[in-house]
Parts: C-alpha cells; structure tokens; sequence
C-alpha cells in the first residue's frame, strides 16, 4: 500500500500549506463489500470480499488547484481458485502558482496495464482477471510562462518516475518466446522558448524551442536520449485562420544492453519473468535519429472556444501527421482531440499522458473497473479530459515509435453528466537486432468507453458504463484480442453511509471460444 500512497500524495498534502489545508474539501472513507463472478462458459464461480480504504479531496484557492481520488483494497478469497491479494487505484493532479508567471505542476497515477501484448485483453479489475501488472507513475516540476518585453518566455522542467510491479497470469503460452516486462524508470525533461506573437513585432510571429530529454530504464540497462531545437512561424490568413510551420534539428539515440544467454540458448527470466541483463554485454544502439525536420500546416481559431490545427511534415526519416482539436459547448461540455507521432518509451509516454490530463477529473463510479485507467473525463468544458489507454497494450521494455489518436468528450447537465472516450494507438518496437521476442515488431490497439451518471431520486445515484477494445501485432504468438464489458450500479446515500449494488457483463474472444463472465457486487462505504 505504500508505494501507491506515496505516487500519489506527492501532488497532493506534500506541496498544499496548512493555510491552503484549512479550505479543502476531503472525504477519507472505508468501505466493505461482497463480489461474486461467474465463467458463463462452463467454467467456475468464485466468491471473495474487499476491505478497502481511500480518500476523495480537492482544493480550490486563488493560488492552487488540486484533486486526488485513491483507494486501497484488499481481497480476501472464499471460493474457487483465486488468491487474495491488493489493488492500488487513484489519480493525483495538482498547480500550484508560486510567483507570478510560475507554477508548480505534479501529479500521480496508480492503476493496471497489460502484462503481456499477446495476452488477454484488459477489461476488469476483479480478481480472477489476467495479464494485469500494478503501474505506478508521477511527475512534478516547475512551468514558467513570462514576458521579456515585447517578447514571450516559456520554459517547464518535469521529473517522471514510472513502476510496473510483477504481473499475473497472461494467458499466452510457456511454449512461447518470452517478451520482457517493463520494471522502472527515471526520466528528466526540459525546455524553453521565446519569441512574439503576431503583430507584436512583426506581422508573423516566430519563435524558437530547445529541448532535452534524458531517461534511464532499469530493464536491460536503457538509456534514452534527445535533444533538439526549432523555429517556427505563425502568419495570420484572416481573423480566423493562420498558415503555420517550423523546421529543426533533433538528435535521439537509445542504447541498451543484451539479455543474459542461458545455456539453453534462451534469455534468462528472473523471478518477476524479466530479462536478467548480461552485465559484460556493451551498450548496443537501438535506434539512432540526427538530422533536420519540418512541418507545416494551418490553424483555425473561429472562436475562444473552438481552435482546430493540423500539421504535415517529415520526421523521424518518414512523413509525419500530427494534429489537435478543442471545443467548449459549455462550461461542463466540450471535446478534446489529438493526433500524435513520436519515439519514446513506456515510462514517457505514462507520465506525457499523465501529465496532459486536467487537474479537475470526474471520479467515476465503476466497482469493477480501475478508476484510473483508459479515458480520464474532464469536469470542466474547457478541458475534456485525456486517455492514457493508449499506452496500456502492454508494459513494454523496448522503445519505439508511437503514433495515434486519442479523443475525450464530456457533457453535463445539472445532476446528469455522460462521457465518451477512445482512440487509435500504434507502436512499431525499436531494439538492436536479434535483442528479444519484440525485435522489430509492432501492435496496435483500438480502445472506447463511456460513463453516465445520473440522479435517482434526491438520494440515489445510477452509474452506467461501457467499455470496448482491440488489440493486435506482430510479436511472435500474437493473436487479435477482443475485449467488451458493460455494467451497472446504483448507490444510495445515507448520510455518511453509501450502499451500493452492481451487475455486469464482460467477454473477450482470443483464441478459441469465448470467454463470458458475469460479476455482482454488494457494498458499503463510510466517509469520514
């Protein structure tokens, strides 16, 4: 329980004044409750219990803006062939303004992934589910955004840690070549431009950017590094509608060591199924990028609601798409999407997602599901949320090239709100020939959801939820997986008391028939 407590107490009471304390709204609770799930295609029914604890809270001040949703559970096994076990579930975000023009950012995730890309698909968090590994991710650091005179200065520093903790079963065969598991990261990333806006010195704006990205991997000894810098210009069409573009030159090179050859001519597996690495093999190159790049496309700003911007370019030595677009129906509706292409790792494509998300997030009610995981929805029009689903294929130890698209819509009406969420993701694996199962491959994964939450009487709530995905590659022994889940819960308030009562209904199709549960829940929660 410590280590997700810690993940995600570090944007919260770590960096909050007492002063800023005496206004929170924080709700510590425990809670009980009885799960029951059936394999509805021939197989076992299993019972157990959860004890667990958490804590919902936010701050809102002048000077900062938190929120931090966590819960800790324990299961306790009664019937059928399940162990007990933990679960650790929860978002942090936090900014907090330290001086005019500065701010501190940090934030924290504890949630599930795929253990495995060849394995069963993520769609429950009960505990019979397969091929999920515990993740734990953070970041922290300061975001300047001044001016120099006629001139606007920028710069951000960010620190990002990322955990994955020993996964369960996945389902894919021992006959298989194995595929290493993500353990840990560290990663550092800074940046920084100047430049004018149109008409503020010239009637284009320009602007330059550097950047520097350094990140150290515990698997296999990786080492990521990049850096690189840019211009950019931005010249108005009409009142809505601007050309832009920009051109640069970057630097990026992964290196990482061999895994240790057994005598069987196989990698050696530790005791968490990762590669053991060979500590007298040298750092072999896994992928090496230096040279320029450019871009170039338009931006439409009809309105202080509604801004859409698409680029095309080269990079990374092929054509390169990228692409963002927002709207602000109201102040609790709005959509959010992104196109994205760029090389990096598991860990940064965690804590980028992470740190991308708003710091106001809707807590859903799903009893089934980990409340941080796939889409995270925005409780403000202006910031509709964010997925970090996309990075979830799997806990992958390699680099590589990710593109995609993810999108968020949320949409609310006095006691109602619904929200929709999904995308696209893409990697294609980066690794020094013959380096694992992995070497040269890619996956792809398609992935939706929904959520609805609506009143019941003066006392009740209804949550609804709907969850979809796809997964897919070249690995060695992979196979398309199909995941669905949809369930139901109804949660009456008494007083401090919460009763809940939920029903669902999950499948996923692999090889061979298949597989259908249903899953009941009966719980009590008391808030503090």
């Amino acid at each position: 329980m410590i280590r997700g407590t810690v993940v995600l107490a570090v944007c919260a009471a770590a960096i909050v004044p007492a002063a800023a304390q005496r206004r929170a709204t924080i709700t510590p609770y425990i809670e009980v409750s009885q799960v029951a799930t059936a394999e509805l295609n021939g197989g076992e029914t299993l019972t157990y219990s959860q004890l667990g604890a958490g804590i919902d809270g936010s701050m809102r001040t002048r000077r900062m803006q938190v929120q931090v949703s966590y819960q800790y559970q324990h299961r306790f096994a009664e019937k059928g062939s399940l162990q007990s076990g933990d679960s650790h579930n929860g978002l942090a975000q936090a900014r907090i303004t330290a001086a005019r023009g500065l701010t501190l950012e940090a934030g924290g995730v504890a949630t599930r992934t795929r253990t495995d890309a060849r394995g069963e698909a993520l769609t429950t968090n009960v505990a019979n589910a397969r091929n999920l590994s515990q993740l734990y991710s953070g970041y922290i650091g300061p975001k300047l955004d001044t001016h120099a005179g006629p001139l606007f200065v920028q710069g951000a520093y960010r620190f990002g840690f990322s955990k994955v903790d020993d996964g369960a079963a996945t389902g894919v065969s021992p006959m298989l070549p194995r595929v290493d598991r993500f353990d840990r990261s560290t990663s550092h990333a800074v940046n920084a431009s100047i430049g004018a806006k149109p008409g503020v010195v010239l009637p284009i704006g320009l602007s330059l950017t550097g950047g520097l990205v350094r990140e150290n991997a515990s698997q296999l000894d990786q080492r990521f590094a990049s850096s690189s810098g840019r211009g950019d210009a931005i010249a108005p069409v009409s009142r809505t509608v601007a050309a832009v573009g920009g051109v640069g030159y970057e630097k990026i090179t992964v290196r990482q060591r061999d895994p240790l050859i057994g005598a069987n001519g196989v990698p050696v597996i530790d005791g968490a199924g990762r590669y053991v690495t060979d500590p007298a093999s040298p750092a072999r190159l896994a992928y090496d990028f230096d040279g320029l790049f450019w871009d170039g496309g338009v931006l439409w700003r009809p309105s202080r609601r509604t801004m859409l911007e698409l680029r095309i370019g080269r990079r990374y030595g092929a054509m390169r798409y990228t692409g963002s677009f927002t709207f602000q129906r109201n102040g609790g509706s709005g959509i959010q999407v992104a196109v994205y292409d760029t090389v990096e790792t598991f860990g940064q494509q965690v804590g980028g997602s992470l740190a991308a998300l708003p710091v106001g997030f809707v807590t859903t009610a799903d009893p089934f599901g980990a409340q941080a995981g796939g889409c995270i929805y925005g409780s403000s029009g202006a910031a509709a949320g964010g997925c970090i689903a996309s990075t979830f294929s799997s806990s992958a130890t390699a680099a590589y090239r990710g593109r995609g698209l993810t999108t968020n819509a949320v949409w609310s009406r006095g006691t109602t709100r619904l929200g929709l969420g999904g995308g696209f993701a893409r990697r294609d694996f980066l690794t020094p020939a013959g380096a694992g199962a992995d070497s040269g491959s890619w996956d792809e994964s398609f992935y939706a959801q929904a959520f609805a939450a609506l009143a019941a009487g003066p006392k009740g709530t209804i949550g609804l939820n709907l969850l979809a995905s796809y997964y897919d590659g070249d690995i060695p022994g992979s196979t398309a997986v199909l995941g669905w889940g949809a369930n139901a819960a109804y949660t009456r308030r008494l007083g401090q008391l919460n009763l809940t009562a939920a029903a669902g209904l999950y499948g996923s199709t692999r090889d061979g028939p298949d597989q259908v549960s249903a899953q009941a829940l009966i719980g009590a929660r008391y808030g503090f």
